[in-house]
């Protein structure tokens, strides 16, 4: 179908949220089309040394501007629940990233195919936060504005520091993709897949219906760690805003991590060194991935990707058996 010079090579490579939405500019499709056109250059040297891929990306200001335009249009147009949501972003999104790459690699003469697959991930209904939900998600409200749609629509709401109130949905831990052997089949014949967006869209067995959505989000990095082990990947690279993660950060005691073992990473998580609303989930994805057989796990930027590829930038884990020689 394809040309690849290995097929030994697998990646998952999750595209943090500001690869799509830059905060200093104006949200339009246009702009999220630009900016995808300027995320893809690691992706496409991924491609070029015959990895076989799997792109997953954030997708947390699409999802809030979806469910903007279903509070505007409430009484005029039937409403969608947040999971449909979900799937309308992964497909809208998954339409950029395919197009531009594949744009782009017909453009520098690399032989492979791009592919966006729908993606639906079981969760765990019994975790607490689907009991307790914690996930910011969605415009801001003064706070009699925000209880009244809770009151309205039923709706859980905190105050977001000191930004205002906003809705909070669960965010249960993914278990496993239900379209795994489909997305190991396309990267068999190296299709360059894009999957799990957002995090895949929630999913539960129901003993009677089978598959049922949740009104829920998950989070993308965990996601993509599931993904990287149902398919094989032996190396997670998770695109984000820092150049590096760290321990003690903002504090004059702050040290950059630049190669880490995994027990390693894991003590510096249990001392509570990443934050759950910035590189905690990036950190636990991490663990996850290499506790299941990935190989490495790199965090960087987007700027600086192609460098840590090559070892000179970014976070390395490794399994401990590993030699950092």
């Amino acid at each position: 179908m394809t040309e690849a010079t290995s097929i030994n090579k697998r990646a998952i490579v999750a595209l943090g949220g500001n690869a799509i939405t830059v905060k200093q500019i104006e949200d339009t499709i246009a702009n999220q089309f630009a900016n995808t056109r300027r995320s893809l250059h690691t992706i496409v040297e991924l491609a070029r040394e015959g990895y076989d891929l799997c792109v997953t990306h954030g997708n947390g200001p699409q999802v809030g501007n979806a469910l903007l335009r279903v509070e505007l249009t409430r009484g005029k147009a039937p409403e969608l629940p947040l999971g449909i949501c979900v799937a309308d972003t992964e497909g809208g999104m998954g339409y950029m990233i395919e197009q531009s790459l594949q744009n782009r690699l017909d453009k520098e003469g690399i032989k492979r195919q791009v592919c966006t697959v729908i993606t639906q991930m079981v969760v765990d209904v019994n975790h607490p936060s689907v009991k307790n939900p914690t996930k910011f998600i969605g415009q801001f409200y003064s706070e009699d504005e925000a209880k009244t749609m809770a009151r309205e629509r039923n709706w859980t709401v905190r105050r977001d520091a000191d930004r205002g109130w906003r809705r909070v949905v669960p965010s249960p831990i993914p278990l496993t993709c239900v379209e795994k052997e489909v997305i190991r089949l396309l990267l068999d014949q190296h299709v360059i897949v894009i999957a799990a967006g957002g995090g895949g869209i929630p999913v539960y067995i129901d003993p009677v219906l089978g598959y049922e959505g949740v009104d829920a989000v998950i989070d993308k990095d965990l996601a993509s760690a599931i993904m990287g082990r149902e398919v094989g990947a032996e190396l997670l690279l998770i695109l984000t805003s820092v150049d590096r993660a760290a321990v003690n950060f903002g504090r004059p005691s702050q040290t950059w991590l630049d190669r880490v073992a995994v027990s390693e990473l894991q003590a510096y998580n249990d001392e509570g060194h990443f934050p759950s609303g910035s590189m905690g989930p990036k950190v636990e994805a991490a663990i996850n991935f290499i506790r299941h057989g990935g190989r490495r796990v790199i965090i960087t930027s987007l700027d600086k990707a192609v460098e840590a590829m090559k070892g000179r930038a970014g976070t390395h884990i490794y399994p401990d058996q590993e030699s950092f020689d």
